[in-house]
């Protein structure tokens, strides 16, 4: 077999050689190296030292603290967002401001959706690597707006897919859920358990986002790794988590909903552990598991070269110790609306995250006293409190 090709075995009846997408070894994560070659390396945006990165849901959370934190270590990220009103598009636009400055930076507004449109987004700036983030996002919105969903979460993705097979995409890393665990309680959720009870179209988007990364991974050998995130909190975060509408409704002395009557306890994971463990994944790219079985089937791994994580804290935190944090740091007390169980939430979350601490070196190190006191400080600066 010739340097850089793969044997890759497709089910469990036959297997076939293929010559890899061009690619990028990886310098950054210590003991990886890509299987690939470096014959071809100009046809995609890779070179031995950068990455050209598509970061979708570039003005979103995640996506803007990731494409930051690639832009500081010398990557050039092209940022796909379409300034949906989901919530106050000026956040959005103020976290783009950030990154439009930087000279590596292109910005695209766009849907992924608009299939034609992201054809010709791959066709004109042909990304090595790409991070889907862009979704749309909510649990509660989901029990009203359905289709939303189905739009952004299943055909976008359906897009993207396509566009990373058709443009030879060296590793697609994708934004998955803790919601997927759905009516699991056994803790901590593990990625080697069963998810096929979601209880709520959010969580069965992402299953199924899942589900469909491991198709392209087995039928067109594309490395793909997807990332159940544990509730995500700090500076620039969303105004619909939890987090940013409690302190929100504090300084303005109204009272805050606790569901379930405040008795949940989240794995609140802080953004820079968030975008840290993200890079470590991009890095490495998703290889197929020899020790995977039909008979004994790991839904973590597969043959294809395809890769499921938790990423999170893995130290859940009550809800009432995280609104007592929250007060500290606020100098106010809260006044608490105790309310049942909202559709479609779970009582409990928390991360095994294992998998990932032992494969990329994962190690989340931010005490929710330390983030949620850094999230105060943002909220007042930004919104001028």
């Amino acid at each position: 077999m010739a340097n850089g090709e793969a044997s890759i075995r497709v089910g469990m009846r036959y297997s076939f050689t293929i010559h890899p997408p061009p690619g990028c070894q990886d310098d950054r994560t210590p003991g990886y190296h890509s299987p690939f070659t470096t014959d071809h390396l100009t046809a995609t945006g890779c070179d031995m030292n950068t990455h050209k990165i598509l970061v979708t849901g570039s003005a979103g959370f995640i996506g803007a603290a990731l494409s930051k934190a690639l832009l500081e270590r010398g990557d050039e990220v092209v940022g796909l967002d379409n300034l949906n009103d989901y919530y106050e598009v000026s956040l959005k636009q103020a976290r783009l401001a950030r990154l439009t400055a930087h000279p590596g930076f292109t910005d695209v507004r766009l849907h992924l959706e608009d299939r034609d449109g992201l054809q010709a987004l791959f066709r004109q700036h042909r990304p090595c690597r790409v991070v889907n983030l862009a979704a749309q996002a909510g649990v509660r919105y989901s029990l009203t707006h359905p289709h939303a969903y189905i739009d952004a979460n299943l055909s976008g993705f359906c897009n993207v897919l396509e566009a990373c097979r058709q443009f030879e995409v060296e590793h697609l890393v994708y934004a998955s859920s803790s919601s997927v665990y759905g009516a699991n309680t056994a803790l901590p959720f593990s990625v080697h358990a069963n998810v096929d009870h979601p209880v709520s179209l959010y969580a069965a988007t992402k299953k199924a986002n899942e589900l469909m990364a491991h198709t392209y991974s087995h039928l067109y050998a594309l490395p793909t790794t997807g990332l159940r995130f544990f509730t995500v909190y700090g500076p620039w975060g969303r105004p619909d988590m939890a987090l940013f509408k409690f302190t929100r409704n504090i300084l303005a002395g109204l009272p805050i909903d606790l569901y379930n009557h405040g008795q949940h306890r989240r794995d609140f994971t802080y953004i820079d552990d968030i975008v840290e463990g993200v890079i470590r994944v991009l890095d490495r790219v998703a290889r197929p598991n020899p020790a995977w079985r039909g008979d004994q089937p790991d839904p973590a791994t597969s043959q294809a070269p395809y890769r499921l994580y938790n990423i999170g804290n893995h130290q859940p935190v009550a809800l009432l110790r995280f609104i007592e944090i929250l007060e500290q740091a606020l100098g106010r007390k809260a006044v608490c609306n105790l309310l049942p169980m909202q559709p479609g939430d779970v009582p409990d979350t928390h991360a095994d995250v294992h998998d990932l601490m032992q494969e990329v070196g994962y190690s989340p190190s931010t005490p929710v006293e330390t983030g949620i006191a850094r999230f105060v400080d943002w909220y007042r600066q930004y919104y001028g409190h």
